[in-house]
């Protein structure tokens, strides 16, 4: 069993205020008029400050929001709040594409949460590492976190914290190619976040499941839940989870051979990450981008280039996963050359 998700990073009486469907308009209202109130209550308070600015694409408030919301932590001898405050800026580093710097906060943040006696933000904190080593690619490293914290929440009956873990473990699995067991698992975490009212959540799941079905070849049925989980993404004002779901969408149409539709889309996400200052989902939307434009006929020169500066990309943000999809996508151009 399990309760309805709950948002902790929503701290003292933000708690009760807000709900993790709340749209980041009222979060930044009430999160900001709270700040007045005591220096503790200024960082509680700056970090649901920090957690909307990010969800919103707004990185240089959010960068701001989570460092004052340590620094009054730690004026208030507060570990708990501090560990939070750390985990809220590594959240942020990963978003940015700065992957080892996220590991380092994120580190901090779970020794904070140790100290200060916070279960709860020390399993974020330790979600959070699980999360950038499996970005990276590093799945043998982080498998066992996954599932180990996928324990911890069932048996808390946490129900946010399922559905990520459901979710990160359904991602290895499709990226080996277990899909059936990764199609499983994001049904899972879909059934639960709609029980749970994790519309968030939710949104994910749906993204994951299209992604299945695609390489599947269902790329109706693929489209349709990608189109409910915009749907969800839009009303919340998720920005930077829509501009994943545009990304996924590209994928879906580059697999289905509808190279044009592909490639606008493809732009489109581009233009997104590139607005919120997202370099990881710029650099997979560029990669779509160039694969659409070599299946329209760009020659094999530009395409080349285009991919060398990529990989170069890939490397400095460390993700591996990328970086052999584009050397499969090399090998495939070299084999249809060969043939030519």
């Amino acid at each position: 069993m399990y309760s309805k998700a709950f948002a902790p990073e929503y701290q003292g009486v933000l708690g009760s205020a807000l709900s993790v469907n709340s749209s980041y308009e009222e979060v930044l209202a009430k999160a900001t008029e709270e700040q007045r109130r005591s220096t503790l209550g200024y960082a509680r308070a700056g970090l649901a400050v920090a957690e909307a600015n990010r969800r919103l694409g707004r990185v240089a408030e959010a960068e701001r929001a989570w460092r004052d919301s340590y620094r009054a932590a730690r004026r208030a001898g507060d570990s708990a709040a501090m560990a939070w405050a750390l985990w809220s800026g590594g959240t942020l580093a990963r978003q940015r594409g700065r992957l080892a710097l996220a590991c380092r906060w994120l580190a901090a943040a779970a020794e904070c949460a140790e100290r200060g006696g916070d279960r709860t933000a020390r399993g974020y904190a330790l979600a959070g590492l699980a999360e950038t080593g499996r970005i990276r690619g590093d799945y043998a490293a982080v498998a066992a976190l996954h599932e180990q914290l996928l324990a911890e929440a069932r048996a808390h009956g946490e129900a946010r914290h399922m559905v990520w873990a459901l979710e990160g473990i359904a991602q290895m699995h499709r990226n080996t190619g277990s899909l059936d067991t990764a199609l499983a698992m994001f049904e899972e975490a879909a059934e639960i976040a709609a029980g749970a009212e994790d519309a968030r959540g939710h949104a994910w799941a749906l993204r994951g499941i299209a992604d299945v079905r695609s390489v599947r070849g269902e790329t109706g049925r693929a489209l349709s839940l990608l189109t409910r989980a915009e749907g969800i993404c839009r009303s919340m004002r998720l920005e930077s989870a829509l501009a994943y779901n545009h990304k996924m969408r590209g994928n879906v149409l580059f697999r289905a051979g509808r190279y044009e539709e592909a490639r606008e889309v493809y732009s489109g996400a581009l233009a997104e990450f590139r607005a919120m200052e997202e370099p990881r989902g710029a650099a997979l939307s560029r990669l779509g981008l160039v694969k659409s434009l070599a299946r329209l006929g760009r020659s094999a020169e530009e395409t080349e280039a285009d991919l060398a500066e990529l990989d170069e990309t890939f490397r400095r943000i460390g993700l591996d996963h990328a970086r052999a999809g584009l050397e499969r996508f090399r090998a495939e151009l070299g084999a249809r050359a060969a043939a030519a």
